[in-house]
């Protein structure tokens, strides 16, 4: 039988900033403080502990590979290394309920699956597409939804859109959903089309792909709504445009850990409980909430 579940808050600060309504409006508010790493957390589900391998049982701490600061996903609580944002949130809940100790690896998102491949990692929560290539190293369990869009500047110049994008300076994040999935259906489309194809430009996080745009060096930028969302909140200069591929992204876990039994379990705990709910309530992101953990879903 499933344990019952506890919410722990210190404060009721939140960061809203980040809400649909931002996805859309390009408003200017600033980010709230967000909760603290030590004020999210979950009691153990009894079903799902009982799956965890006797080695990660025994050694008591679960080890999560999360990509770099990029609002409101994963980010550094203002002054400190605290590690906080949707990602981590989860991290947290997904830890508690498997009794386990929480050890957030932070490292960049192009490197995760070879660092899980050499045995660094237990699993990520890095809003990964599970994607049919990606699952020949990893098994997924969903956790939240969302989609992708294009930032551009405001007023949006070049008037771009996901049907004129070819020419253009894409920026995108390395190794990301966006470059290895959707790029190449764009490429082909404009060599159909008797065009150029996308000139392609790779960055290790969002912020340095909305600096290029914000430079000049790039003409729009192609990532994660939510990410983007919260750059045009900071920023007047930039606004959503065109948005795309709304859909789960999931835990990845390497294929021979043992653990995906008890993950998926943990999970579908997780996203019918209160906790959950509250988590993205307190991100403005209601909208990103599934109902079913899904296991192993390709997408793309």
């Amino acid at each position: 039988m499933n344990s019952t579940h506890d919410l722990r808050r210190r404060s009721a600060a939140a960061l809203a900033a980040a809400g649909v309504a931002i996805l859309l409006g390009g408003c200017t508010a600033q980010a709230d403080p967000a909760p603290s790493a030590d004020e999210i957390t979950m009691d153990p589900v009894a079903d799902a502990v009982a799956l965890l391998p006797d080695e990660l049982k025994d050694g008591g701490t679960l080890r999560v590979a999360i990509p770099t600061n990029e609002p409101p996903t994963q980010f550094y609580r203002e002054g400190t290394q605290d590690m906080t944002g949707i990602n981590p949130d989860i991290a947290r809940l997904l830890a508690g309920a498997l009794g386990l100790d929480l050890d957030i690896e932070v490292t960049t998102f192009d490197t995760i699956i070879p660092g899980m491949s050499a045995g660094r990692y237990d699993l990520t929560v890095s809003s990964m597409t599970p994607t049919e290539e990606r699952m020949e190293q990893l098994d997924f369990v969903d956790y939240v939804q969302m989609g992708s869009a294009l930032a551009v500047p405001t007023g949006n110049p070049q008037r771009l859109a996901f049907d004129g994008l070819c020419g253009k300076r894409v920026a995108v994040l390395k190794g990301s959903y966006q470059l290895t999935v959707n790029v190449p259906g764009f490429d082909q489309a404009c060599e159909d089309a008797g065009e150029k194809p996308l000139e392609i430009l790779q960055f290790q996080d969002t912020r340095q792909a909305v600096s290029a745009l914000l430079s000049d060096r790039a003409d729009v930028v192609y990532a994660d709504s939510p990410i983007l969302g919260y750059a045009v909140s900071q920023d007047s200069k930039l606004e959503v445009g065109d948005e795309n591929d709304f859909a789960p992204v999931a835990v990845g876990i390497p294929h021979d850990a043992g653990t995906l039994d008890a993950i998926a379990e943990a999970m579908a705990v997780i996203v019918a409980s209160p906790e959950y709910e509250e988590l993205l309530a307190d991100y403005g992101l209601e909208s990103m909430a599934i109902t079913e953990a899904r296991v192993n879903a390709a997408q793309g």
